[in-house]
């Protein structure tokens, strides 16, 4: 039960005023109560989802598990978190406690210092692509218990892609699985081809080394690995060039002695900050709303050299620097 309070708390974090949280506060203990039986008699109610689609940068399907399931997805990270975390390796840098992009930003700034050449690679329609049967089979060898891997099992059960395979993309379950469904290649990668320069931010990753032909080689064993092993494909995007060229990465341009915005995010700022400026003009926003939307952009450009940048902005709106 305590698990669950928990659980209650993140999932209505920000949250605690819209309808979904109070219809279930209204009727607290016996809905707490009607998860605690589920989760004992294996009798969940999972994947009723709302669907809809969003622009960030690119189109995007979510799938929004309703709130009773979103408690019970956090209860079950309270439990499974501190076990994933354990497998994971220390350079991973999304859905993890003290990582994020700003430090993998930091990582690979790190690497392009040291390392004369990059690779950088991502999976293709990763969320859409990942196979039940191999997730469920890695998360028995991390996790013991034969009720929370029949949980995981149902949840997976809820979303299809195509026959026994994708995860419905904003969920956070889904979010931890695909975390830690390629941290078996983080270990190949670390362990068998001991490779130094190496991180990933969900399936956005780059290996670094000292010549070309290392990392072409170590392309063709990835290609081979992701796809015997995990049944993944990487984009034809593939980019391998001279760290000093700068690496095209969550949404910057990292370069050995300065880290910029990528020519993709100005432009996406660009558009949200006339969409956001267009609703305070029309009355729609206050101008307090105005700046709590504006001010993690502000954030995201913090990380790059990007002073002029932030200025315009910060004179323009008056948002805090």
């Amino acid at each position: 039960y305590e698990n669950l309070c928990m659980a209650f708390i993140k999932a209505a974090k920000g949250k605690r005023n819209s309808k979904a949280v109070i219809t279930f506060k209204a009727s607290f203990d016996e809905n707490m109560a009607k998860l605690q039986t589920q989760i004992r008699q294996q009798t969940l109610e999972v994947g009723d989802y709302h669907f809809f689609h969003i622009q960030d940068p690119k189109p995007r399907f979510i799938c929004a598990a309703k709130f009773p399931e979103r408690i019970l997805h956090h209860a079950i990270m309270n439990v499974c978190e501190p076990v994933l975390e354990r497998y994971a390796i220390d350079d991973t840098y999304a859905c993890r406690k003290g990582k994020g992009t700003q430090k993998a930003i930091d990582r690979a700034q790190q690497f392009a210092r040291r390392f004369k050449w990059f690779l950088k690679l991502d999976i293709k329609k990763y969320f859409d692509s990942i196979d039940h049967e191999i997730a469920l089979q890695l998360l028995n060898k991390r996790i013991k218990d034969k009720k929370m891997i029949d949980i995981f099992t149902q949840i997976l059960n809820t979303y299809h892609t195509r026959q026994g395979k994708g995860l419905p993309i904003g969920n956070l379950i889904s979010q931890h699985l695909a975390n830690f469904y390629l941290g078996y290649y983080d270990h190949w990668i670390k362990e068998n081809r001991k490779i130094k320069g190496y991180l990933r931010y969900m399936d956005d990753f780059i290996l670094f080394g000292h010549c070309r032909s290392f990392l072409s080689d170590e392309l063709m064993q990835t290609q081979l690995f992701l796809n015997e092993k995990l049944a993944l494909e990487i984009k034809p995007n593939i980019q391998l060039n001279r760290s000093v060229h700068g690496i095209p990465y969550l949404g910057y341009r990292v370069f050995p002695n300065k880290i910029l915005l990528s020519p993709r995010s100005k432009q996406r700022f660009h558009k949200k900050f006339r969409a956001y400026e267009a609703k305070w003009q029309k009355g729609k926003w206050t101008l307090d709303q105005l700046i709590a939307h504006m001010e993690p952009l502000i954030d995201f450009t913090r990380v790059a050299q990007a002073k002029e940048y932030r200025k315009t902005i910060i004179n323009r709106f008056g948002v805090s620097s």
